[in-house]
């Protein structure tokens, strides 16, 4: 290679490598608000949706929880679609914002004791005005890393989940340190408003980040699209399928993990501490070892492990929850929830980059975006509540064990689908 190509290959790099960090940043914190609200669900329901029966209350919060998964596929047909005409960048700012003003009126929203049903409305609203956000972040954020470097598209792309697990280790580490700080009372009175109003100040740094980014060489090489996203949906109906069951069992596994801490609580009453160091080891997992996984499909091929992660969770995850809730400890909820940020990464890993491939660079942001945000609304969103009432209609604390088998089998035939599809990285 000539020195002034070498040059060139060393700049191309550096700006990948600044694309990841960027994204990857800005990306954490806008899940972080969203993750946050689950994890302190159990407040939340106190505080806004009271009630005198305490598991209906639970069981409102979260499906106010849920709700936000209600407008992701709107979110996924503007901002995607905005994203294929207009740019990957501009797209990223526009949903940062919005998350911003919903993050904001979750943070300053009084309670129901000071201004009645007002308080449970705009949260509701603002939940909703997040999840249009999410809706187009996901494929945004997603198609710009792929697009970094076509030879390492499983190891950029895969970046998009890594950051889902800064994200709870974020949402985690502030969660254990408020219930470790604060006693119950101060957590109630004000305790909780911290790490919504700690997103708040974090965001104009990661709005700076997001400015400066500049646009993917696929975008730039392509002419300006104005497929109506209708049109997308026909030229383009094996890959959404596909991509679909792709996603059933990575929502569900990773909402599964959302779900833990209350569940820890709740129903193995542990203290509430440990749920939330448990769930700090696995985000810890999935933040470090879905690059690995990612990076290893672009020697091995997009669906090796995650058929080996889907095949372990639908043999191992029902007893794995038998065996915990027989005699639950802490050092068991540990090794459970070590397990599955394991599988839970291997299954992962690979996945942005072969969804990415599925579509064509025109169609690739709205394609993709709508497919995530239809697929987490309807599996992943009200995962936890799926598990709570399950739990309730059952009587067996291993029963959120039963929707992650559910998804397991979705989305393995969803993977061997893939084998007989075109795909470039497989």
């Amino acid at each position: 290679m000539s020195a002034s190509g070498e040059v060139l290959r060393q700049r191309t790099l550096e700006g990948s490598v600044s694309g990841i960090g960027a994204v990857v940043i800005a990306n954490a914190l806008e899940w972080y608000e969203i993750v946050i609200y689950g994890y302190l669900a159990g407040v939340i329901a106190v505080l806004f949706f009271p009630s005198d029966n305490p598991g209906a209350s639970l069981l409102l919060a979260l499906a106010s929880f849920g709700v936000t998964y209600v407008t992701r596929p709107l979110g996924a047909v503007v901002l995607g679609g905005y994203a294929d005409r207009r740019g990957r960048k501009p797209a990223l700012l526009v949903s940062i914002w919005l998350m911003v003003a919903g993050t904001a009126a979750i943070a300053l929203t009084p309670t129901y004791a000071t201004i009645g049903i007002a308080a449970p409305a705009i949260v509701v609203f603002a939940r909703l005005l997040q999840g249009f956000s999410a809706g187009g972040e996901f494929g945004s954020s997603t198609v710009f890393l792929s697009e970094q470097d076509s030879g390492r598209r499983g190891f950029f792309a895969s970046w998009q989940f890594a950051s889902q697990g800064l994200t709870a280790i974020l949402a985690t580490g502030v969660g254990a340190l408020l219930t470790a700080s604060l006693t119950t009372q101060q957590i109630h009175d004000w305790g909780w408003r911290i790490p919504f109003l700690l997103g708040l100040l974090i965001y104009p740094v990661a709005i700076y980040i997001r400015s400066q980014l500049s646009e993917t060489p696929d975008f730039a090489a392509q002419k300006t699209s104005s497929v109506p996203v209708y049109k997308i949906l026909l030229d383009n109906w094996r890959q959404i399928l596909v991509t679909l069951g792709l996603i059933i069992l990575g929502t569900v596994a990773v909402y599964t993990v959302v779900f833990l801490p209350t569940y820890a609580v709740r129903q193995l009453s542990l203290s509430a501490p440990y749920g939330f160091t448990a769930g700090l080891l696995t985000a810890s997992l999935q933040f470090l070892l879905v690059p690995v996984f990612g990076s290893l499909s672009d020697r091995y091929g997009r669906t090796v492990f995650p058929v080996i992660a889907a095949l372990v969770l639908l043999v191992g995850i029902y007893p794995a929850f038998v065996w915990l809730s027989v005699e639950p400890t802490f050092p068991k909820l540990m090794l459970l929830q070590g397990l599955l940020g394991i599988t839970t990464a291997a299954y992962m890993g690979p996945l942005p980059a072969l969804m990415s491939e599925l579509f064509p660079v025109r169609a690739r942001t709205s394609g993709l975006s709508i497919c995530y945000a239809v697929g987490v609304a309807v599996f992943g969103g009200f995962a936890p509540f799926i598990h709570a009432w399950l739990i309730a209609r059952t009587g067996s604390p291993a029963a959120p064990s039963f929707y992650v088998i559910f998804a397991a089998v979705i989305s393995l035939g969803a993977l061997f689908s893939v084998r007989h599809m075109k795909v470039p990285g497989r």
